[in-house]
């Protein structure tokens, strides 16, 4: 049975330290931190908002509500700032070390707690955007504390993935977001960002991708994020490489984008025709719930998943990350995607968080 928190400080006290007891490596707690705003559909019935239902409507049943786990496009949650310093603080070994957290570099601060990691399905984006975009909202952060699913990606290729010297290049379907995290890893990479291949097929490319003559040999990997600028000369390589050969991997696979109050198509829709062309063959993919991007957290930051948490606000990906994980615990924030409990309620449902609050910031009692 999953927990309720708001309002019980007892209770929020007994979950964060449970992540305490028993271990000397760090201690995580992973925040989604992607949000935005969407317009929803009141059932004149019920009053519920059905997650299917979130539509553009312009009558007295609709609703705009703010999405997201520690903010909303600017809107930064109530106590969201206070709530991850709490965290970050909390796990002190003594009143010194307390004092000396207070006084010294963020650093230092930030060891003697909990480890903030905030992660992130979005593959337009890089760490560093998402650092600009973490302190524009008065969110201390380091680049090394973000963790995307175009990061994930990189780290894979460059660091687990077995590739013939020949073939290390990796042909992107996506945003300079991508671009940015194999260029961290010094992966070789074409198409993406590259004002060539954005433009119409003509009757010589047909000819040249058929026979090879325009494809690089070194491309052993295709890499598909989400892409908006994509295009039938984009897919037309990306097809031509698969057939020979190179590895098919995706960012994510989430099908949908909530953006400007509505939904659009997400990452997922870039991979999708490929894997019609490839007859169904699917990508290996590194955002939530995909348990690569779990394995590359761990190996990065080397800590006990039995002390660690994923603080979401869906089921399906993020309480559902780390369930499957083998995460501690999970906790969901009724602030996004997810609206009630109700959502996991029943003895058959496989994802239900171990606790849950209405906001994060009621984690801080």
């Amino acid at each position: 049975m999953s927990k309720y928190l708001t309002g019980d400080k007892n209770g929020i006290a007994e979950f964060i330290s449970r992540f305490d007891v028993g271990s000397t490596t760090p201690k995580v707690f992973l925040f989604d931190c992607d949000g935005t705003y969407i317009t929803m559909k009141f059932s004149p019935r019920t009053g519920d908002i059905p997650v299917q239902n979130f539509i553009i409507i312009t009558n007295k049943t609709e609703n705009t509500r703010r999405i997201g786990v520690l903010w909303s496009g600017d809107h930064l949650f109530e106590g969201t700032v206070e709530t991850l310093e709490m965290l970050r603080s909390k796990g002190i070994a003594s009143p010194i070390q307390a004092t000396l957290a207070v006084l010294a570099k963020p650093k230092i601060y930030r060891a003697v707690g909990k480890q903030i990691v905030f992660v992130t399905n979005n593959s337009t984006k890089s760490r560093a955007d998402y650092k600009k975009k973490l302190e524009s909202m008065g969110i201390p952060a380091s680049v090394d504390e973000v963790f995307g699913s175009s990061y994930s990606a990189a780290i894979y290729i460059s660091r687990i993935l077995s590739l013939p010297p020949s073939q290390k290049t990796v042909f992107v379907l996506g945003e300079s977001g991508i671009e940015t995290e194999l260029d961290s890893e010094s992966i070789p990479h074409i198409g993406g960002t590259d004002p060539a291949y954005n433009r119409l097929i003509d009757s010589k490319d047909y000819t040249s991708i058929a026979s090879g003559e325009t494809l690089d040999p070194s491309v052993g990997v295709v890499l598909a994020g989400l892409d908006f600028h994509l295009n039938y000369l984009k897919l037309a390589y990306a097809f031509a490489y698969l057939q020979r050969g190179a590895k098919f991997l995706a960012t994510n696979t989430d099908t949908t984008l909530p953006s400007a109050g509505s939904l659009f198509p997400g990452a997922g829709a870039i991979s999708a025709p490929l894997i019609a062309m490839m007859g169904g063959e699917r990508p290996m993919a590194f955002g939530k719930p995909s348990q690569a991007m779990m394995d590359a957290i761990e190996g990065k930051f080397r800590f006990d998943r039995k002390k660690a948490c994923m603080v979401g606000d869906r089921l399906d990906t993020d309480i559902r990350f780390g369930i499957e994980g083998g995460l501690g615990g999970t906790l969901c924030v009724l602030t996004g995607v997810t609206i009630s409990e109700k959502e996991w309620g029943g003895e058959d449902r496989e994802v239900v968080p171990t606790a849950w609050v209405k906001r994060l910031g009621d984690l801080r009692g």
